[in-house]
């Protein structure tokens, strides 16, 4: 294991939500304790991404983003990472491979929004990703209409998993997701920044 990555057993269920955290704000902390409860994670991990390649601009310095985020969420099983940075990922699907590699025996599911369902067939080999890592996604009650046309929901259809089925979302093999609701905290990065309270 490298120095200055997380530490996790063999067998352990670990949540895994990437972004740009530009910046880390109470939205982000409240979906992290919904889905460890949702989806019987034994730890979540943010994955501070050096940037995001759907984006046309820069975040601000990683540094800078890992303090931000570490302020914002304090919890004894949530672990904030630059793993990306460490070991040169930029797509999620990489990041995903080199998790599998290094953390043999580890259970990973990867987090999103409704909101990534709907762009996730634009991702870089989305359908590595879902054919081999659980996916939970957290949906803001409403959001599910649109979510349920998207591409990949659609072509993966029957890997879904009925919402109380949560919890067993990482005890099967890949392909396999499923929507929870959450009631979000209506706040984004991008209205922080609008805002003029960051950078």
């Amino acid at each position: 294991m490298r120095r200055g990555l997380p530490y996790v057993r063999a067998g352990q269920v670990v949540g895994l939500l990437g972004g740009s955290f530009d910046p880390a704000h109470d939205g982000h902390a409240h979906i992290s304790r919904e889905a460890l409860k949702r989806f019987a994670l034994d730890e979540l991990w943010w994955l501070v991404s050096p940037g995001n390649p759907l984006k046309a601009h820069g975040p601000a310095p990683l540094e800078h983003r890992m303090a931000r985020a570490r302020m914002v969420m304090d919890h004894p099983r949530v672990k904030i990472s630059d793993f990306e940075a460490q070991v040169g990922t930029r797509f999620t699907a990489e990041t995903l491979r080199a998790l599998i590699r290094i953390y043999p025996g580890v259970r990973f599911v990867w987090l999103m929004g409704a909101d990534n369902l709907l762009e996730f067939d634009q991702w870089q080999d989305w359908r590595w990703i879902i054919e081999n890592v659980p996916i939970g996604v957290l949906a803001r009650p409403g959001q599910r209409i649109a979510a349920r046309h998207a591409k990949a929901a659609d072509i993966y259809r029957s890997a879904r998993l009925k919402g109380r089925q949560a919890p067993a979302l990482a005890q099967g093999a890949a392909p396999r997701w499923c929507f929870v609701n959450v009631p979000m905290v209506d706040i984004s990065s991008t209205e922080i920044r609008a805002r003029g309270g960051w950078r």
